[in-house]
């Protein structure tokens, strides 16, 4: 039984090294944007909203773009932005895809649900410009985000729902009520409403959908949880799901590998769940 929810998603107190992750991510970022816009493949900062914040970068292959790779932050919907994550894009890039990392107003200065909003419609303004099959992943606070996408309460136009053909949540929140016992909803703010409409484990998922729940097998016991928990419901409501432990990965290295084209964790999302993988 949890008696310290603080502590239970408290992910840096428990990995070694963990104030060294931000720079790190940070300087691979960057480095990998200027090697992009070396070669005439980024575009940065496309507005889709009105706020400072509501910005997207967009990475290109060679060649005509396979579809489009979303991938959205985590942070606690409280912290970070898309410049920490630009590396992340090189495996799907590398693949063929285009990559689209999203920024979106933090808590306290937006609530879950206005960045869920803000997540769709930066989703329906590259699927504008990008045509072909769209797949999303994101990690942590941006793993309940993708999975949002694929409720039948997505803010998704209906068109852009329908080119949505695969989804990898990566250490995702997908029961937001744990959330309410913990210090940080002093910045989330969530109310119990708000909490059980943003949990995608406590809606259905829009049909047809194919999610990885995909997490760390050395990650906190509750993130371990949370991750099990949406592929066993959502399978049963009709959904394509499988859920993946990653041997020897925590909470801050579990996300690298999605810069490396020749990983599982690309190779899973590249390629929606089979019938018979499910």
């Amino acid at each position: 039984m949890i008696t310290n929810w603080d502590d239970a998603y408290a992910n840096g107190d428990h990995i070694r090294g963990a104030a060294e992750f931000p720079g790190m991510w940070a300087k691979l970022a960057a480095a990998f944007r200027d090697e992009m816009a070396a070669s005439n493949r980024a575009e940065l900062d496309i507005a889709y909203g009105n706020a400072a914040r509501e910005r997207y970068d967009l990475f290109l292959p060679e060649g005509t773009p396979k579809g489009t790779v979303v991938f959205v932050h985590g942070g606690y919907w409280k912290a970070f932005d898309k410049s920490t994550w630009s590396h992340l894009a090189r495996g799907a890039v590398a693949r063929g895809w285009a990559v689209c990392l999203p920024s979106y107003i933090l808590a306290p200065d937006a609530r879950l649900s206005d960045i869920t909003r803000q997540i769709g419609a930066a989703i329906d303004h590259v699927a504008n410009r990008i045509s072909g099959p769209i797949h999303l992943t994101g990690h942590s606070a941006g793993g309940h985000l993708v999975s949002r996408m694929n409720c039948v309460t997505s803010p998704l136009s209906a068109a852009t729902q329908a080119r949505i053909k695969n989804t990898v949540s990566i250490s995702g929140l997908h029961d937001l009520r744990p959330l309410l016992k913990t210090a940080m909803n002093d910045v989330l703010k969530l109310d119990e409403a708000e909490a059980i409409a943003e949990s995608a484990a406590l809606t259905r998922p829009h049909l047809p959908c194919s999610i990885t729940c995909w997490v760390g097998a050395d990650e906190r016991p509750e993130f371990v949880r949370q991750n099990d928990l949406l592929a066993n419901i959502w399978t049963g409501l009709g959904a394509a799901t499988r859920a993946v432990e990653a041997p020897d990965k925590h909470h801050f290295d579990v996300i690298a590998d999605l810069a490396d084209p020749d990983s599982d964790l690309v190779a899973c999302l590249l390629h929606p769940i089979e019938p018979e993988d499910a």
